[in-house]
């Protein structure tokens, strides 16, 4: 099922459910023996969850923490340390209506901006939800934080912990985890496309989400012809193969690394780069994370909210590449 597709039937099925479920909204005293934190979608903003779910942990350092996402972006929560448990859902209604049925929590926190579903599963699990503020949905919750889209999405979700005296000051995300064979079979690509370990490396992220085609920046190519005697490594998924082969076509220092990686292979393999370049993504995200000195480029969006988060990284922004620019703020 297609992103728009799923926004459609949240937005056509989900706003009146909320405002039919908000007058049975109790207003119960608040546990956090057992939590629940909600987050459905993309890489990028997932990983910009950690400090948020960090500093709750830290407040509440017995708290019983599961994460409830997707196929999509569970890799992303491997072996996090502040998390206890790891629930993972499809967005079908079976799907729901199991884990629904299934579990319930003393206190739920929904990261999510925008879809209606987070919210209704939040209002039957949980006694006392969290949430943001502005929307039908926000009905369904006991507490409200405003979504602040003028500051950056990691301070938003820590707006929602602070509702509970939870807070921290982060300058760097924590690294994403993944296996020894993640790293082993990581360095094995690598090898494969004659990168040694004295090369430096570029990383590329000249792809972006499939709803947001118009975040691609058109001169990777251009930059790529500009960089002799550096390792030029392109980073993406299997549907981007083919725009990242005419992007490298004849530089013979390019390598396309596109659906040839998991996603917790490519967090080990993004960690060897020296420096990674990237349109407004989940890649870039994943670089930042992984200490990697990282350049976001942005256009339709602002780096304000979504800038490549950590100390020395750097964003570039030409908001008249779209006559509304932030037209997806």
């Amino acid at each position: 099922m297609g992103i728009k597709l799923i926004k459609a039937i949240d937005r056509v099925i989900g706003t009146p459910l909320c405002l039919a479920l908000a007058p049975f909204k109790r207003n119960k005293a608040f546990s956090t023996d057992k939590v629940l934190f909600i987050q459905l979608w993309g890489i990028g903003e997932t990983v910009l969850t950690f400090p948020a779910i960090h500093a709750f942990k830290n407040k509440y350092p017995d708290s019983n923490i599961t994460v409830l996402c997707t196929e999509r972006n569970k890799e992303v929560y491997y072996q996090n340390s502040d998390i206890n448990h790891l629930e993972i859902i499809s967005l079908s209604p079976i799907s729901i209506l199991k884990f629904m049925i299934k579990h319930r929590f003393d206190l739920v926190i929904d990261f999510e901006e925008y879809l209606n579903i987070s919210s209704i599963i939040a209002f039957f699990t949980g006694k006392f939800k969290i949430g943001y503020k502005g929307r039908i949905r926000s009905k369904t919750y006991n507490k409200t934080a405003t979504y602040n889209d003028q500051q950056h999405v990691v301070e938003t979700h820590l707006d929602l912990v602070r509702l509970l005296s939870a807070d921290d000051k982060p300058e760097q995300l924590i690294k994403l985890k993944y296996s020894a064979e993640d790293k082993i079979a990581a360095e094995a690509v690598i090898k494969s496309i004659g990168i040694s370990d004295k090369d430096t490396i570029i990383g590329f992220g000249a792809g972006t989400a499939e709803s947001a085609r118009s975040r691609i920046w058109p001169y990777f190519r251009e930059l790529a012809q500009k960089l002799p005697g550096k390792k030029l490594v392109f980073f993406g998924t299997e549907e981007e193969k083919g725009s990242i082969n005419l992007i490298i076509k004849g530089i013979d220092n390019a390598f396309n690394l596109a659906g040839k990686l998991t996603l917790r292979q490519a967090f080990a393999a993004i960690e060897r780069c020296n420096l990674f370049i990237s349109n407004d993504t989940g890649t870039m995200h994943i670089a930042a994370t992984q200490g990697v000195k990282t350049i976001g480029l942005f256009g339709p969006n602002i780096p304000t909210r979504w800038a490549p988060f950590g100390k020395g990284n750097v964003s570039i922004y030409k908001g008249e590449i779209c006559k509304y620019s932030p037209c997806i703020n």
